[in-house]
């Protein structure tokens, strides 16, 4: 099975940076990533099972057991330094793969976190478990759809089972005790985002022994469309910095 996206292979890249969709999302989010990105950077974006050209395969409503299947699979491309970067559930999944590859013994040089309050902060929620219906009234209102779009009864059908099971992962979540990672942390959100403020994304500082910044950018919880350029330049910034602390 194919878990990783990558458009623009770069044998000799300094970097590979794995890309998580959001609840919902597939690979293709990171489409237009591929090219725009440093050249010393190769990015790798992660396909969920359930989707897209991974439909066949069984959805994982486990947060946990989903990090450990992704980290399994990245094994063959270890080869060189990883970072990570995740957006809104793809943020919390992020994360534990990164507990999952310091655990294992192989940490990774930064993890990118997007439109996420931090994982230890539990935050209970229902939104799987509610009508089709009240699920896209939810899709509409962060803005990742659109509602006539998802009027339509093939789409739904497509859609929304790997939409729901996503949010069954988001929010049956418990954090475990531990979990402090060893790398730097950066932080993006959006100024308008519903989901996240400044200071809930600020405690994402509190998972790493590292430092931890906090970027806002115009924009709601998909912020990261429209500013791709602005996303793509902190992270190979963020990057770059890495090789240079680096003894």
């Amino acid at each position: 099975m194919n878990w990783f996206h990558c458009h623009q292979p770069r044998p000799y890249a300094g970097t590979r940076l794995f890309c998580f969709p959001h609840a919902g999302g597939s690979a293709s989010f990171y489409r237009g990533w591929h090219r725009d990105m440093a050249p010393a950077i190769e990015v790798r974006a992660v396909q969920y099972p359930g989707r897209a050209d991974r439909r066949a395969a069984p959805l994982i409503d486990d947060a946990h057991h989903l990090a450990k299947l992704i980290t399994d699979a990245m094994a063959p491309l270890l080869d060189r330094p990883v970072a990570l970067f995740g957006h809104s559930m793809g943020a919390l999944l992020a994360y534990e793969v990164a507990c999952e590859l310091e655990a294992r013994g192989r940490g990774v040089t930064h993890l990118f976190a997007s439109g996420r309050h931090a994982p230890h902060e539990h935050r209970a929620g229902d939104t799987y478990e509610r009508s089709d219906d009240e699920l896209v009234d939810e899709l509409v209102r962060l803005g990742g759809v659109d509602r006539e779009l998802m009027a339509d009864p093939e789409i739904r059908e497509l859609t929304l089972p790997a939409v729901r099971n996503d949010y069954r992962v988001d929010e049956t979540y418990r954090h475990r005790p531990g979990g402090v990672l060893a790398c730097p942390v950066t932080v993006l959100l959006g100024a308008d985002d519903p989901e996240v403020t400044p200071g809930q994304a600020a405690r994402w500082g509190e998972l790493t022994r590292d430092r931890c910044g906090v970027r806002v950018l115009d924009g709601d919880h998909f912020y990261l469309v429209p500013r791709q350029g602005e996303v793509i330049a902190e992270l190979s910034r963020a990057v770059a910095m890495t090789w240079l602390s680096t003894p």
